[in-house]
């Protein structure tokens, strides 16, 4: 299956998406799943991965209606609140909907650059891994050398990271330092990676397949195509790039590899860590009471 591994929808208001400043503002409109069809047939891909843009148990509520809705969307990467004592109910709640495979919690916007390492939020995970879910990682560059530290303390979730942790894209060096801790982080074999959002986080007011392979080329290294998963980060990514441009781009990086290897990123790797092992463990498992 060719998967699109890394999209979001919204009807949009001006209360709940306060992360739209300015510099988002050509994402002041809805965008839903009759405009994101369209673009996957175009881009030969058979479904998508809906992820939460939204902080608020109703957004996982909103993207599974979508889900139901349009079999396109093969999975739902919702949100609900890890750090809270009572996340427990939450999980049990969602854990038994076919179409949740997993949750994010916007880690790069919270003031506290530690808080991938707070107790509580710790403990929510820790619930999180008695079921077969995985955990969205979205961090900065920055917060690498923590996100090690965090994932060695859960090696029984699959842990994905998105948008290859958001490097600092410069054409006038390269980032050694995010280099260095994703070649560290990609040691855990329990951790993959979205090949996604890195033309949002080019520095430059242009950029081109050369300005993005060598990042291209580390995180391929460090992770293999087994553990590499394509996406498009729709419709954020049309700040810099057409839907259609990213899905070129990415088959134009991966055209070296061998068949096998480019069916992996291009949605392999999606299909096995969202929807298959998630099938095999709700088979194999059911969750166990803390």
């Amino acid at each position: 299956m060719k998967i699109d591994s890394h999209q979001h929808f919204w009807k949009y208001n001006d209360t709940d998406y306060v992360w739209m400043s300015d510099k988002y503002a050509y994402c002041r409109r809805d965008f839903l799943p009759a405009d994101l069809a369209p673009l996957l047939e175009a881009g030969q891909l058979e479904g998508s991965i809906a992820v939460q843009a939204r902080q608020f148990v109703k957004e996982t509520d909103f993207l599974l209606e979508l889900a139901e809705a349009n079999p396109f969307i093969k999975g739902v990467v919702g949100w609900i609140p890890l750090c809270d004592a009572g996340v427990e109910r939450h999980l049990e709640k969602y854990a038994g909907q076919e179409k949740i495979v997993g949750f994010r919690h916007v880690v790069h916007d919270e003031a506290d650059d530690q808080f991938i390492l707070r107790p509580d939020f710790n403990a929510g995970i820790k619930a999180l891994s008695r079921y077969p879910l995985c955990y969205d990682v979205l961090i900065f560059e920055r917060h690498l050398p923590q996100t090690i530290k965090f994932v060695d303390q859960h090696p029984g979730v699959r842990l994905v990271i998105d948008h290859i942790a958001k490097p600092r894209i410069r054409r006038e060096s390269f980032d050694q330092a995010w280099a260095a801790n994703i070649k560290r982080l990609a040691q855990r074999e329990h951790v993959t990676c979205k090949l996604s959002g890195m033309v949002t986080e080019a520095e430059d007011d242009t950029w081109d397949t050369a300005l993005l392979k060598p990042y291209f080329e580390t995180v391929l290294a460090a992770f293999g195509p087994e553990r590499l998963m394509f996406g498009s980060d729709w419709p954020v990514c049309l700040m810099r790039s057409t839907h259609t441009q990213w899905v070129d781009t990415v088959r134009s990086l991966i055209a070296p590899l061998s068949g096998s290897e480019q069916a992996a990123i291009m949605g392999g790797t999606a299909e096995r860590v969202y929807l298959r092992d998630r099938s095999t463990r709700v088979r194999r498992n059911a969750p166990t009471k803390p």
